[in-house]
């Protein structure tokens, strides 16, 4: 018999509300579980955990130190220092003022911070908060660009590329327009639809686009039995990592190790302006969130680990010359015409092979491995900031974390291919895995359940021996650090 209860509600995530059920279900003493708090629940808790939604959680429990009373909460009250652009970004360029050695250096790339409803608002900025930027898009680098991206919206809403001030003006100006629209008036709309309102967001960031992504082609993973396409039919998709990460207490960090890849709907493209001066708004070879591509299904979600042995598109090398023996006097042979297209085409697959480099299993290695670094100062960074994010012992939380991936194919690269955080989720997503992964869903929340749950009980002791890179259940521990004195408080 279990001496813990567990209320468990996710009433608009029917995957998410089956996956915490089962797990609950694996543990040595499964708890009873009931989906609806009572008031006679919240003032006598008891032992209880409370794994739901952020917006269902009774927070006063989780704050609560009752003798009597024994509550662990599946989100922390205050982490507003990750899950939102602007506060993360702030937080890490503090965290790298203050440890310039750190990952973090080549680990995010280089942002800016706005605060502003109006287009005419960017004037002042240009000379303010903005002036470093001013200064790089001034120098009128045609390979430069950025991306403006909502510190508070999330699933690709809102993301626009741009390349000169006038863009950038173009872009909130756009924003303006869209607000002033009738609500009622139907637009044609379409899954790539990011449009945001500016009234309710004054906070953006800016990256810079990084401009050098690793390219893979999906088809190289066929599903469904499809056939696998030859090399020389592969074209370079841009993709980015999606880490389902686990923090536990105050605090211990893990990175699930079942990595997903998600691939943008079509060929990457450098972006590039149309023949008017206007910014280009076919965003589908740029973004790769698979809330904007729902109409593709599980098409475009691999796993990192089954990228071992693609081809690497990103930067072609030259083929190998190889050295042609000397022919002798005579060595002709007649081909027929089906024979000779062959033979044409077997040469040309050969001299593709030959140009472009496979993924290997030792690369997918190191880049989980500089993950596993970035997120520990990631979080390093967030508890530096303890206004904005606060761990306590008796709460844990699933985020799903998203990198890139840029490739340097120079010979004098100092890292061949190095990961780029872009941003942290809360509360991710996690039904647009599609139904072929969902097994590695079942095996995360399990690993949770045995993690975070029940140590805390005390049905099962935590092990701690396991040092950093250490892996349990599938979740590598990144980071075990003492906040708030021995017990976390």
């Amino acid at each position: 018999m279990a001496d813990f209860t567990a209320f468990v509600s996710w009433p608009s995530a029917p995957l998410t509300n089956r996956l915490v059920r089962n797990a609950l279900n694996c543990l040595s003493q499964p708890p009873p579980v009931f989906d609806v708090l009572t008031p006679e629940i919240s003032s006598a808790p008891g032992r209880l955990l409370q794994w739901t939604t952020y917006d269902a959680l009774d927070h006063d429990l989780t704050f609560s130190h009752h003798p009597d009373s024994k509550v662990l909460s599946s989100s922390y009250v205050i982490r507003k220092a990750l899950i939102r652009k602007h506060f993360l970004s702030r937080c890490i360029h503090n965290y790298l003022t203050k440890h310039p050695e750190s990952v973090l250096t080549r680990g995010v790339p280089r942002t800016w911070e706005l605060e502003l409803s109006f287009a005419d608002e960017l004037d002042e900025l240009w000379g303010d908060d903005l002036y470093d930027l001013a200064a790089e898009i001034e120098k009128n680098d045609l390979a430069k660009w950025w991306i403006l991206k909502p510190g508070m919206a999330d699933r690709g809403m809102g993301l626009r590329l741009f390349h000169s001030k006038q863009d950038l003006e173009a872009i909130f100006q756009e924003f303006e327009q869209d607000e002033s629209e009738p609500e009622d008036e139907e637009s044609p709309g379409s899954s790539h639809d990011t449009a945001v309102v500016t009234s309710q967001l004054r906070h953006f960031v800016i990256q810079e686009y990084l401009p050098n992504p690793l390219l893979i082609d999906p088809a190289e993973v066929p599903l469904d039995n499809a056939p696998k396409p030859a090399t020389t039919n592969l074209h370079g998709h841009k993709f980015h990592l999606r880490v389902y990460c686990v923090a536990s207490g105050a605090i211990r960090v893990y990175m699930y190790e079942h990595i997903l890849a998600l691939f943008s709907a079509t060929p990457y493209t450098a972006p590039s302006k149309e023949g008017s001066g206007h910014v280009a708004m076919d965003l589908s070879a740029h973004l790769t969130n698979t809330s904007l591509q729902t109409e593709r299904g599980e098409a475009g979600v691999r796993l990192l680990d089954e990228l071992v042995g693609c081809h690497v598109l990103s930067s072609p090398g030259e083929a190998p010359r190889r050295q042609q023996p000397r022919p002798p006097r005579a060595m002709g042979r007649m081909l027929d015409p089906e024979t000779f297209h062959a033979e044409r085409k077997q040469r040309a697959q050969e001299a593709q092979e030959a140009r472009y480099p496979t993924l290997t299993g030792s690369d997918v290695a190191e880049l989980k491995k500089q993950i596993c670094d970035v997120l520990a100062d990631t979080f390093k960074a967030a508890v530096d900031m303890s206004v904005h994010f606060q761990p306590v012992p008796n709460a844990f939380e699933l985020f799903g974390i998203d990198f890139v991936v840029t490739h340097d194919p120079s010979a004098n690269a100092s890292q061949k291919y190095q990961v780029k955080l872009l941003e942290v989720n809360s509360e991710p997503a996690i039904e647009l895995t599609g139904p072929r992964l969902t097994w590695i869903l079942e095996d995360l929340f399990k690993g949770i359940a045995k993690i975070c749950v029940e140590p805390f009980f005390g049905q099962d002791r935590m092990d701690q021996t396991t040092g950093i890179g250490g892996t349990k259940e599938n979740l590598r521990l990144c980071l075990n650090l003492q906040v708030r004195g021995s017990q976390g408080w």
